[in-house]
């Protein structure tokens, strides 16, 4: 019998695991304990293992941060592809925030790899220029000939991690 995957997203761990040792045969596990054997269940080594695994909260993003995070969201469709540039430089910056996340890491690419990779983000028809500003924001780079890409390492900014963050939620709803 084949199983199939079933997504599960516990918002309280801690009162979860206080439901579940309600269930349990025996009444001697404790919370400690209940939380570890939950997050071995779930692939991690004790509960601190999953607590570290998971990403950083999002920091609460003041009205201007909050309008350019809806301005770069607003060029994307339901599917997480970007359907026109964005007129502002700092939404340009956010919509291609997420293109870099779509490039793979430490890895050298030909400019046919990253074409593929930005044609499979976009629909307005123009990848030369999503590649040139990745450069640009220096958010990649290339070897003078342009005959080898890479996404550089860095660490997204809060608002590019909004934009990343429901993005990605748009992309896993359209699969």
């Amino acid at each position: 019998m084949s199983r199939s995957p079933i997504p599960l997203v516990i918002d309280d761990l801690s009162q979860f695991a206080t439901q579940l040792r309600g269930h349990w045969p025996s009444s001697d596990v404790t919370q400690t304990q209940a939380l570890g054997l939950i997050a071995q269940a779930a692939g991690y080594r004790n509960h601190q293992h999953l607590k570290a695994s998971q990403p950083p909260p999002l920091p609460a993003l003041d009205k201007q941060a909050l309008n350019r995070v809806k301005g770069a969201l607003a060029v994307f469709d339901d599917s997480a592809r970007m359907t026109r540039w964005p007129l502002k430089t700092s939404v340009q910056r956010l919509c291609l925030a997420w293109f870099w996340t779509r490039l793979p890491d430490r890895a050298d690419m030909t400019e046919n790899e990253v074409n593929a990779v930005l044609k499979a983000n976009e629909v307005f028809g123009d990848h030369v220029l999503l590649r040139r500003c990745l450069i640009e924001h220096k958010m990649a780079t290339r070897t003078v000939d342009g005959a080898t890409y890479r996404r550089i390492g860095r660490s997204p900014d809060a608002e590019e991690r909004a934009v990343i963050k429901a993005l990605s939620e748009r992309a896993m709803s359209k699969v």
